[in-house]
């Protein structure tokens, strides 16, 4: 359990508002890093799908592999003071702007397939690694607070509405405004963001660091089980982001029904995580996440079974499958900032921690994807195919393997939970 208490039984909204709201500028920029940019670049520009694809693969590896490096950087930075921290974090989104604009305007000379996909690196390195350093060090600027696990619920539902609002945002704002006009808000959305992080004063009482060398996460034992529960559980989700579009197009076959899928989704999302909030003052953190993993089993175990025509059967799924996102979505983070604070590594190891979990939180998409579309591709599937074997794959991968796989997650969880009876209340 935390070795001290939430300062105030309640997160005042100004101060959730003011650390969550850079959240959103940062989530605003992701999605079209992974949506609309390899399209920019295929169909707009011209760049060559194979080059296109080494160099997408090459650019997400190398993000992943320094994310502990970054960690270890944002230690240092916290360490130093807010001021310092600050400083960082306006240059690195200063970066981050620059090479999110450089993306979409290569110059007259990188024209040629060499030259254009050089730029495309460049910039796209700039800008994922000013990315990865402001969510490493956001993420352990709250997590620092430590507190009860109701507070830590309520300051990582803050930053996770905060990135709902943002992906809702810039799943609609390229298409309406364009590309420039999208990075202009995106600049807006940084200097609101990075002046209320700034202007931020804890609210909570830090955990004073122990002397001494910060450990190495690894040698955690109950960072090390999270860790693997967190990977399971986001596998099982990244597989039906990664295959959304294909299940709706060739399963459903209502193509122009996947902007309203996913508005439901991510609104209902939203809406539930108050709802998850105020179950872990009720259940605790561990349990609120099983709860979770269940009933997104439930909810989501039927889509096997759907068809064409049943766009709307499906949405109705899409609503309930996210109130189900808020406990993934607040509750792992939240959990997170307990075991770090329990291992005494709170108030200056933190960011170690979060360097690998982010690492591992995009891992999870590439195994998603390195998973599930080499096992449809065995079982006959093709996209754009009418195969009604083929269709039935995809339907089970859709929808049932990311069931087993929750199922999995929360059975390792309450294993977890047997290990360290603290996860039950703290």
């Amino acid at each position: 359990m935390d070795s001290h208490p939430a300062a105030a039984p309640q997160l005042p909204w100004r101060t959730g508002l003011a650390y969550g709201g850079l959240a959103a500028p940062l989530a605003f920029v992701s999605l079209p890093l992974y949506v609309n940019l390899p399209y920019h670049y295929a169909s707009v520009a011209g760049a060559p799908l194979a080059g296109l694809g080494a160099v997408l693969l090459a650019t997400r590896a190398l993000d992943a592999l320094v994310d502990p490096a970054i960690g270890r950087q944002a230690d240092r930075l916290l360490r130093r003071g807010t001021a310092s921290a600050a400083a960082a974090a306006a240059l690195a989104g200063l970066l981050m702007v620059l090479g999110f604009g450089a993306l979409w305007r290569p110059p007259f000379g990188a024209q040629t397939q060499v030259g254009l996909l050089g730029w495309l690196a460049c910039s796209l390195l700039v800008c994922t690694l000013a990315y990865s350093f402001l969510t490493i060090l956001h993420q352990a600027w709250g997590t620092r607070w430590g507190g009860a696990p109701a507070w830590r619920a309520r300051v990582t539902a803050w930053r996770e509405g905060a990135t709902l609002v943002g992906v809702l945002l810039a799943s609609v704002l390229p298409s309406w405004l364009g590309l420039d006009a999208t990075t202009a808000v995106l600049a807006l959305g940084l200097v609101l963001g990075l002046t209320g992080l700034y202007r931020l004063q804890a609210p909570v009482a830090q955990q004073q660091p122990a002397d001494g060398p910060a450990a190495s996460p690894w040698a955690d034992a109950g960072f090390r089980r999270l860790l693997s529960i967190f990977m399971l559980n986001g596998v099982a989700a990244a597989i039906p982001a990664t295959l959304l579009p294909f299940f709706v197009a060739d399963r459903l076959q209502s193509p122009a029904l996947q902007p309203v899928l996913l508005l439901c989704f991510f609104g209902a999302a939203a809406m539930g995580l108050p709802l998850w909030v105020k179950a872990v003052s009720r259940w605790g953190l561990a349990p609120s996440w099983r709860a979770g993993m269940l009933a997104s089993v439930l909810v989501f175990g039927c889509t096997p079974w759907l068809g064409a025509g049943d766009g709307m059967a499906f949405a109705a799924i899409c609503l309930a499958s996210g109130l189900v996102l808020g406990a993934d979505l607040a509750l792992p983070g939240a959990l997170l900032t307990g075991v770090i604070h329990n291992s005494g590594e709170g108030g200056r190891g933190e960011g170690r921690y979060l360097g690998w979990w982010t690492c591992a939180t995009k891992l999870n998409l590439a195994l998603a994807a390195g998973l599930a579309l080499p096992l449809l591709s065995l079982a006959g599937y093709r996209s754009g195919g009418t195969d009604p074997n083929g269709l039935q794959a995809l339907a089970w991968a859709y929808g049932g393997l990311p069931c087993l796989l929750k199922l999995a997650a929360a059975a390792l969880l309450w294993r977890a939970e047997q290990l360290h009876s603290s996860w039950r209340h703290t």
